[in-house]
């Protein structure tokens, strides 16, 4: 049939019939074709060749088995109406009924040009390049399909599967990728290079492949900007941390003391007040699930707490912790109870780095920061940015415990920790005239 210059209605007709064609298309969805039908033939009898009218026709004509007829009639309507991307889409599954992949391909970029991200058509072009012989150009449309997803998007049944089916395809293509590159550059790997070497270049590799992804400092308050972000750093970097190692017998003596003889000086390490938007605590808040005894709070000594554990008081005084006052020092046992996860977070500031060393480590304690997830091992400590996220689980039966203290960020100069320190205690001091209320936090 030929499709006759569209013939514009009244406004009401206009108005009705893409109401009319509206309700066509949900009762389609909800498998309601004896409704749709009805509603659809309202619409024609009111104007005929409107597109929308016209475009149920084709879609009409595909599902009754003429795809022939279907894209005859989608081919004068993509003419008439080149901007409406519905249009070329189903001229695109058309095409691909009757085997014409170099139009149906042409179909598709066009209306990729009218939406770049439009997932159902990346997804139909990543199908279509499989069908074509081109797996690896297929898997990477694919990959851009899965880009333009937003995470928790909910989708139909169909679509559904069809992202299941591309995740499953970037993951063979970067599988099969990754084999050719790790043959290619295996003599680079081994020729007298350590490990920590081709670190970076390794990281940059597996986002690449898809193996894994690049988290930057997302820090709740301050970024200081142009620090490396290492989620765990080289300790070759903290020519401390050998003495911290060899004190942890010593330290683990005294937490077991506090253990034993002080429970009432551990309390909960979430204790935010209500009215602030932190519902990844919400398990966890006031809970000793997770639970810290601290021998500095914030900048604050715990004396009672520090006498309690003298040769930790000592270690902790022989590193550059952070002295910032009402924010640092801040150093306690961190006692997470079997079968408990600390959700993902993010920290305040990537001035300072995190240490932890392990103490009382049963099996099942992992750590995870950005992309590295690593098991727990006493007596090994680590330091990490904790403006990266992170989350801890303990899948053990029993309590886990280790002790947590900030320091430094080593590549600040002395200048800029004196900058810092002022510029927070200037903070402080704005605030404090109007107390502490339920909700702020600074």
């Amino acid at each position: 049939m030929n499709v006759r210059p569209v013939e514009p209605g009244s406004v009401a007709e206009e108005q009705k019939v893409a109401a009319l064609m509206a309700n066509v298309e949900r009762l389609v969805a909800e498998r309601r074709d004896a409704d749709a039908q009805r509603l659809w033939r309202e619409a024609q009898a009111i104007l005929p060749n409107h597109p929308l009218v016209l475009h149920e026709r084709a879609r009409r004509f595909l599902v009754g088995g003429d795809p022939a007829a279907a894209c005859t009639l989608l081919e004068q309507l993509v003419a008439l109406a080149p901007q409406q991307l519905p249009f070329w889409l189903s001229l695109a599954a058309a095409l691909r009924s009757l085997a014409r992949r170099e139009e149906e391909l042409q179909a598709l970029e066009r209306a990729l040009a009218l939406d770049p991200t439009h997932l159902v058509v990346l997804l139909q072009k990543g199908a279509l390049l499989d069908l074509m012989n081109k797996p690896r150009s297929a898997a990477a449309v694919y990959g851009h399909a899965l880009q333009s997803l937003a995470t928790g998007t909910p989708l139909p049944p169909a679509v559904e599967a069809h992202v299941r089916h591309a995740e499953k395809r970037v993951r063979e293509n970067a599988a099969h990728l990754g084999e050719l590159i790790d043959a290619r550059l295996g003599e680079l790997r081994q020729a007298g290079r350590s490990g920590a070497s081709h670190a970076r270049f390794d990281r940059c590799l597996e986002r690449i492949l898809g193996r894994r992804r690049i988290y930057t400092p997302e820090p709740t308050f301050m970024l200081f900007p142009y620090l490396r972000n290492f989620e765990f750093f080289d300790r070759d970097s903290f020519p401390w941390l050998a003495a911290v190692d060899a004190a942890t017998e010593s330290i683990r003596e005294e937490l077991l003391a506090v253990l034993s003889a002080d429970q009432q000086g551990i309390q909960p390490y979430i204790d935010f007040g209500a009215g602030l938007p932190l519902r990844q605590w919400q398990d966890l808040n006031h809970s000793r699930r997770w639970g810290a005894y601290f021998l500095w709070n914030q900048g604050r000594r715990e004396e009672s707490h520090l006498e309690r554990c003298p040769r930790t008081a000592a270690m902790l005084a022989a590193v550059p912790q952070v002295d910032i006052p009402g924010r640092g020092p801040t150093a306690f046992f961190s006692i997470l109870d079997a079968r408990t996860r600390i959700p993902p977070h993010s920290g305040v500031t990537n001035t300072r780095l995190t240490v932890h060393l392990p103490l009382i480590v049963p099996p099942g304690c992992r750590f995870r920061v950005g992309g590295e997830t690593r098991e727990f091992r006493a007596g090994t400590a680590w330091v990490f940015d904790d403006t990266i996220e992170h989350e801890a689980w303990n899948d053990s039966d029993a309590p886990r415990a280790i002790l947590i203290f900030d320091v430094w960020n080593p590549e600040l100069t002395a200048l800029e920790r004196d900058l810092v320190r002022e510029t927070m205690t200037a903070l402080a001091e704005y605030y404090e005239p109007e107390g502490t209320l339920s909700g702020v936090v600074i």
